[in-house]
């Protein structure tokens, strides 16, 4: 591993097939990570998977501290053991999934960074959308199409259920693409970092998240399907026109604010 931004920590570990392990190694991509990331005096950096610390040290030597979450226990000791000439590094050895971003907060803001494994990647972002209002932004690395479908609009075929989510809590920003070949082992897709910025509470429009949450896994579910087919489970054709949506269109045309508008009716209704 060849890390950027000076540091000479380095360590190799093999890559665990099983852990969706792929080692950022180019320098120049660990570089253009850090940047984004561009840690401020005060900031609270997590990295979810720090692996053999691509871009755990160079931000370590930027900012002089920070928490890392990593599940793969033979990765604990030499990690701790080069970091000790760089910063504080904190290490909670445990599955991302079960980490209480809101309490690891303790009432203020986190940064969130990391290369997440691919088999993980979708869980890891609802689990933080669970945590936005204690996190500032993160910024990840994942494989490409799913960055693609985080970003899409209505109308793209990529457009579903988790873009929707991440749209009506964040604002999502693609930054760049990396290539296989600057991973070892390579991956056999491209990858892309893209910045997650959770929106201030006053601007969130999502009345009730179960609901909300319901309605765009209903409607989703079978992409072919009418709305009025997709949500007969959740809501009747009435409602779905109440919201100022046509029962005869398909979730891939439906904005974000529409499922958001249907999902507030429902919520509301429910509520009398």
């Amino acid at each position: 591993m060849t890390s950027a931004s000076g540091s000479h920590a380095r360590f190799s570990a093999p890559a665990k097939k099983n852990l969706g392990q792929h080692f950022l190694t180019d320098a120049g991509y660990i570089e253009r990570i850090v940047m984004a990331v561009n840690p401020k005096p005060g900031d609270r950096l997590v990295e979810i998977g720090p692996g053999q610390g691509a871009i755990t040290f160079p931000l370590l030597k930027k900012h002089g501290k920070l928490t890392a979450i990593e599940f793969d226990r033979d990765l604990i000791e030499p990690l701790t053991h080069a970091a000790q000439a760089i910063g504080a590094l904190q290490i909670i050895h445990r599955d991302v999934l079960s980490v209480d971003f809101t309490a690891l907060a303790d009432g203020g803001k986190l940064r969130l960074v990391g290369n997440l494994p691919y088999n993980l990647s979708s869980p890891i972002l609802f689990h933080a959308l669970d945590h936005a209002a204690s996190i500032e932004d993160m910024v990840f690395m994942l494989q490409k199409e799913v960055v693609d479908r985080m970003a899409a609009g209505p109308g793209s075929k990529v457009y579903g259920r988790l873009g929707v989510m991440l749209q009506a809590y964040c604002t999502v920003t693609p930054l760049f693409v990396v290539p296989p070949e600057a991973f070892r082992p390579p991956p056999k897709v491209d990858s892309a970092v893209v910045r997650l910025q959770p929106l201030p509470p006053a601007e969130i429009a999502v009345r009730d998240h179960r609901h909300f949450a319901n309605v765009v896994r209903a409607a989703f579910g079978q992409r072919r399907k009418t709305l009025r087919n997709a949500l007969s489970t959740v809501c009747d054709s009435a409602q779905i026109e109440a919201a100022g949506l046509r029962p005869d269109a398909r979730a891939e045309q439906i904005e974000v604010v529409g499922f958001i508008a249907l999902a507030n009716l429902l919520a509301s209704t429910h509520s009398e």
